[in-house]
């Protein structure tokens, strides 16, 4: 299952369970669609993988399996664009 971990790694943005906004690679590292976007071009720093549109947990499934509350965060922030 799913953490849906609460923000992105980079800049640190909340991203609620319900974010559309939210993008993770195949080992759940967590970014907002900005940061996946713009400075990654959609490749997970971590791993090298893809990102992708995180899956939305419906609102009555949260109380039986909450998401994550904490919050991973990198220290040095976005790596610049190429």
């Amino acid at each position: 299952m799913l953490e849906l971990r609460p923000n992105c790694e980079f800049c640190d943005s909340d991203l609620p369970a319900d974010s559309e906004n939210a993008r993770i690679c195949t080992f759940e590292c967590t970014f907002c669609a900005t940061c996946a976007e713009d400075v990654l071009k959609g490749h997970c720093p971590n791993c090298g993988g893809n990102l992708v549109a995180r899956a939305i947990r419906p609102a009555l499934l949260l109380a039986r399996a909450p998401a994550s509350t904490k919050r991973v965060l990198k220290a040095e922030g976005c790596p610049q664009a190429a």
